[in-house]
């Protein structure tokens, strides 16, 4: 369900100044919205995340792998509908999350992430399909 929720969000864009649905759901507008547009997938797909700095899930990078880590919900091999957070510069900062779709047979993977587009990787306005490597990223398996 989550991944049939979000391939129906895919060509979404942002008004001006990171306005979206997802943030006027979040109770949180105006701000970088991947973690919002996870956390509105999961609860539209009927599969809510917990409160993770707040009520309806997660807006940070950081928050979100600390409390994963802490509930040990980890994990090496994902499967599609888990989460991916990504950290760009390999120095401990997650920058952007999104979706894992699947894996690619050139040792990639498939996504559907918010805010993101071809110029900017975590603050770029729109939801879409992107191609990602493993270098660098976690995966995070919600039951």
């Amino acid at each position: 369900n989550i991944i049939k929720v979000a391939r129906q969000e895919v060509g979404y864009s942002e008004s001006k100044g990171n306005i979206t649905k997802y943030g006027e759901w979040f109770g949180f507008n105006g701000v970088p919205w991947c973690g919002i547009f996870v956390s509105w997938c999961y609860a539209m797909g009927g599969n809510k995340l917990p409160n993770i700095g707040f009520k309806r899930g997660f807006a940070g990078c950081q928050t979100a792998v600390e409390y994963f880590k802490a509930h040990n919900m980890i994990v090496k091999t994902p499967v599609a509908g888990d989460i991916v957070l990504f950290d760009w510069q390999g120095d401990g900062r997650y920058d952007h999350t999104g979706i894992y779709l699947k894996h690619n047979e050139n040792n990639t993977f498939a996504t559907i992430e918010g805010n993101t587009s071809t110029a900017n990787q975590s603050n770029g306005g729109s939801v879409m399909v992107r191609t990602r490597n493993y270098k660098n990223c976690i995966f995070i398996h919600v039951s």
